[in-house]
């Protein structure tokens, strides 16, 4: 079972990872390139974490685990809430934010996933 700062850890292992509070000091916003991939509560018990996901995979998961469901204040077409219960297995919690940091990646412009994927040099990089 994560616990709150298992989460954020999950959330800020992940490249360029950044943790903002837009919406305030109650929830932590993890965005990758100015995108949001999770959404973590600072006060839920257990702990939860909101995650992109794929429609399809978004609701397999819902109908495998009671502690998924659709994203608290988000599309719940491309969002789940997951309660860190114990009930969802650690390293599939660790894959899902994996996954909702990947599809958000996926959707950055061309030259955006290339400069995190290591693959270009950013414009006012100096040349090595």
């Amino acid at each position: 079972m994560f616990s709150i700062d298992d989460l954020v850890a999950a959330c800020l292992s992940q490249p360029e990872a950044e943790l903002t509070r837009p919406f305030g000091d109650d929830v932590m916003v993890f965005k990758v390139a100015t995108k949001m991939f999770a959404l973590v509560p600072d006060n839920t018990a257990p702990p939860s974490v909101s995650l992109k996901g794929d429609p399809l995979d978004n609701e397999a998961l819902r109908q495998r685990y009671e502690a998924a469901t659709g994203g608290y204040h988000l599309n719940k077409k491309h969002w789940n809430t997951i309660v860190s219960d114990g009930e969802v297995p650690d390293q599939e919690l660790k894959n899902l934010i994996e996954d909702s940091y990947d599809l958000v990646v996926a959707g950055l412009p061309k030259t955006k996933r290339l400069l995190l994927q290591g693959q270009v040099r950013a414009v006012d990089t100096p040349p090595s």
